[in-house]
């Protein structure tokens, strides 16, 4: 908002100079004629009275005349000119020659120069000499008490606009950080009032539309894992009653009912997340234990495969306040993603920044993440092609819960190209 004040406002000045620089001289050529005949009128009196001076003396006195009145017109300038020392234009020229005055216009209009015959051979010029330096300067003083005079005003109109519109920018993010139930309380007389009242509009279509799916997806949630647990139950219990040639018929039949029971507490899990606030904890905790704990329920199955894995964190790292279990559940889910697809080495590391924050990188030197798929992967149920066999797809869950994970506590998650060859995913906490 600022950024649009200070543009507005040298706009406005760039106009206010430009108009002063030209449309002045517009008018003034534009009706030349209307002023060189008022400013004719306007001095005609006082060149009367300095060539009635010359001629009450002698010719041979004129140098003396033009010395007194010299002194007495100061800071006018007052001198006595031959006809072709004035350099004179064809129309002044005309003009004195008819013995009539003439007029060199200088900014705004008023005369400059003034040029009254004496005879066919002299002319008497009465000059004004440009303003003296303090003069000039209260001039300036006046034009910049106009410019900040026209800022003050600016300042009083562009405030309630000002004030209004960040309102609506911290409803509007608040409405993206989950909080539904936000509104921008703006007057409807205000200049905004009409957009402010349209967006609560959408604001309030929204929240019905977003409660309406939670509710749908956790009531179905529920309801689905009470008939497949009975389901499993059932399954196991049938296990000794089938024939041995049935049997790996229905462990697979148990695996796929579990697999569904894994994929309704992963649907809960991320519906949850849909409130920022929401069982949200803030505890002070150290990322290096934490990240410790995390690898420690995967150093079974690490070893297993003949994965290297390393965390390399430096020394002086503070402790941080975090939601532990949020943070937990993000890193359990990039290293499960990186222990599918790495071939045999996986890295974590965390460093702390300039600002304070700390960066926790999860890398692998699998086959990476095309460019154009680094947003899409943190898209609920959206899997690569190469991840479609769900032996190491998963649901397409785990990345999109990792980030609204992070971010609800104001952190970002990104993904990029490791140094190892695969991918490199950065989770980037706030201090405090």
């Amino acid at each position: 908002m600022l950024k649009i004040l200070v543009r507005l406002y040298l706009v406005i000045i760039v106009a206010y100079a430009g108009a002063l620089l030209f449309i002045p001289d517009s008018i003034v050529g534009l009706f030349q004629e209307r002023f060189m005949a008022y400013n004719l009128d306007q001095a005609k009196g006082v060149q009367s009275l300095i060539v009635r001076q010359f001629h009450q003396a002698p010719r041979e006195q004129w140098p003396a005349v033009e010395q007194d009145l010299a002194s007495a017109f100061a800071p006018l300038e007052v001198k006595l000119l031959r006809m072709d020392q004035a350099e004179l234009s064809a129309d002044e020229q005309a003009r004195l020659e008819q013995g009539q005055y003439a007029v060199r216009i200088a900014e705004w209009g008023y005369y400059e120069t003034v040029l009254a015959p004496l005879d066919p051979q002299w002319l008497v010029r009465l000059h004004a000499p440009p303003d003296p330096l303090d003069i000039n300067l209260l001039s300036w003083g006046v034009t910049v008490l106009i410019g900040a005079a026209m800022l003050g005003c600016l300042l009083l109109w562009v405030w309630p606009h000002w004030r209004d519109l960040e309102r609506l920018k911290e409803t509007a993010r608040r409405l993206g950080q989950g909080q539904m139930a936000e509104r921008t309380h703006i007057s409807p007389h205000s200049n905004i009032g009409e957009l402010a009242g349209v967006f609560d509009t959408m604001a309030s279509d929204l929240e019905r539309h977003v409660n309406q799916q939670r509710e749908l997806l956790n009531a179905v949630s529920h309801e689905l894992r009470t008939p497949l647990t009975r389901l499993d139950f059932g399954l196991v219990l049938l296990f000794d009653e089938v024939p041995p040639a049935s049997r790996k018929r229905l462990l697979e039949l148990v695996g796929h009912v579990r697999e569904l029971d894994e994929l309704v507490l992963e649907l809960l899990s991320y519906s949850r997340l849909y409130n920022a606030d929401h069982a949200r904890e803030r505890v002070e905790v150290s990322l290096l234990e934490l990240v410790d704990s995390v690898l420690g329920g995967f150093a079974e199955e690490l070893d297993g495969r003949g994965i290297q894995w390393e965390v390399r964190a430096e020394g002086n790292l503070p402790r941080f306040v975090l939601d532990p279990r949020l943070t937990a559940r993000a890193v359990q889910n990039l290293v499960r993603n990186a222990m599918r697809y790495c071939d045999e080495s996986l890295l974590l590391r965390l460093r702390l920044e300039d600002d304070g924050a700390c960066l926790l990188t999860v890398e692998d030197d699998g086959i990476g993440i095309p460019v154009e798929e680094r947003e899409r992967i943190f898209q609920p149920f959206y899997r690569l092609d190469r991840s479609r066999d769900r032996n190491t797809g998963g649901f397409g869950l785990g990345l999109a819960i990792s980030r609204r994970s992070i971010e609800g506590q104001g952190g970002t998650l990104t993904v990029a190209q490791s140094a190892l060859g695969g991918a490199q995913f950065r989770i980037r906490l706030p201090a405090g």
